[in-house]
């Protein structure tokens, strides 16, 4: 099988759809609106994607991040301040440990290259680290895409540290940083990713791995458009190198981490996102998310964007415990993870869900419905046959402790789920 993705022609969506000199400016004014009059947009960086491709559904974080709004000051200006993001010594510890993979010209990561991905081509030595600076985001993604373009046609290894690349998410440009991208001496394109955590006897944790394999995915969606632009078309490899400390020491070792899972995935998501035009022009005028407005304006302006929380929120997103909040307020089923409300069809909420369980509502005919009711009649026997009644064990006082009505309905999920 071949080593790289079979990129080397342009398919469906691979180029962003060009932008008119009317629409993109008109664009960038109302997402400047939005934000906020002197509100300095925040970049939309990979991890960012990642999450936003992960939930395609939530028109809040789709809009709320194309416009580039600070959720983390957001989050704290509605009342519900974000735990997420990494702590200030983990980002010193991940800096300290890129600074020596690259050091001396990249010499320890190009033979990590090497020896992960491309053993058969020639030892890398004396390779190229090309100066990719240039003014603002724009200029640098200009300069990276030279810079892969030279690389491509000389012929040897080159070390692209910290390129800049543009994806195109839901009519927006997103700029993106990987950590580097090595040109091969065939000319196929590489991104690696550095990460702190460690790899402990060549395998680091699987949770870490896939979430650094779908930031990776963004990068190669990222990288597959710019070799789009370049003629003959260059190959991006499916499999990236992920760089961790060895074992418990501050010494490099890698991985080759195969994406295609990913990268169609992402890719996937991200056409289904609604485009950011659309959501925006569905807002009322004067709609502002600037973090110094009033509390109670700000809660009424993020209501106005439909979201959908899912427990999986908590670590990928600022606004997910507001989030959280006003989805068990109105007792959406969601709350309870996304395999839940997938197993229950139409029951959007838990009254719903009870009101199956129990037969005073629903469809005898609907399996989500049936399967409630089969697994309300087996627990009601389990009990029984205990010595308990139906709702004994979650008596306290008198009182149905805050929860166990979604404890219920969460049971009697999972009791219908051998049900077909």
């Amino acid at each position: 099988m071949s080593d790289y993705h079979g990129s080397a022609s342009p398919g469906p969506n691979r180029v962003p759809p060009p932008r008119t000199r009317e629409t993109a400016p008109a664009l960038r004014h109302r997402l400047a609106e939005l934000r906020g009059p002197d509100v300095p947009a925040k970049a939309l960086d990979a991890r960012a994607l990642a999450a936003l491709a992960a939930n395609p559904g939530c028109r809040r974080r789709a809009l709320l991040d194309g416009a580039g709004v600070n959720k983390t000051e957001l989050a704290s200006a509605l009342g519900s301040p974000s735990a997420f993001g990494q702590s200030q010594f983990a980002f010193m510890r991940g800096d300290a440990f890129e600074a020596r993979v690259k050091a001396d010209g990249g010499t320890e990561l190009l033979r990590l290259v090497h020896e992960r991905l491309d053993p058969s081509a020639e030892p890398p030595s004396g390779a190229h680290v090309p100066d990719l600076a240039a003014a603002g985001p724009e200029g640098r993604t200009a300069r990276t895409e030279l810079a892969l373009r030279e690389a491509t046609e000389s012929g040897g290894w080159t070390l692209l540290d910290h390129p800049m690349l543009a994806l195109d998410v839901a009519g927006s440009p997103a700029f993106l940083e990987p950590d580097a991208v090595v040109v091969h001496p065939d000319g196929t394109w590489t991104v690696v990713e550095i990460k702190s955590f460690p790899m402990l006897d060549g395998a680091a944790d699987p949770a870490k791995v896939g979430a650094a394999a779908r930031q990776s995915a963004v990068y190669v969606l990222a990288l597959e458009d710019a070799a789009a632009r370049v003629d003959p078309v260059p190959q991006v490899r499916h499999r990236v190198l992920l760089v961790c400390p060895k074992d418990f020491t501050n010494l490099p070792t890698a991985a080759a981490v195969d994406v295609r899972k990913q990268r169609a995935v992402t890719r996937r998501q991200l056409t289904r996102l609604t485009r950011i035009e659309e959501i925006a022009d569905a807002l009322p005028e004067g709609t502002c998310f600037a973090p110094d407005l009033p509390q109670e304006r700000l809660t009424a302006a993020v209501e106005l964007l439909p979201a959908t929380y899912a427990p999986e929120c908590l670590a990928a997103c600022e606004l997910a415990f507001h989030c959280r909040a006003r989805s068990r307020a109105a007792a959406e089923v969601t709350s309870v993870g996304r395999s839940a409300r997938a197993e229950l069809g139409g029951l959007t909420t838990v009254g719903d869900v009870l009101a199956a369980a129990h037969g005073t509502a629903g469809d005898p005919a609907d399996p989500a419905v049936a399967a409630l009711r089969r697994a309300a009649r087996l627990r009601a026997e389990a009990l029984a046959s205990a010595g308990y009644g139906a709702r004994d064990e979650v008596l306290v006082d008198g009182e149905v402790p805050a929860g166990a009505e979604s404890q219920d309905m969460a049971g009697a999920s999972a009791g219908g789920a051998p049900c077909h």
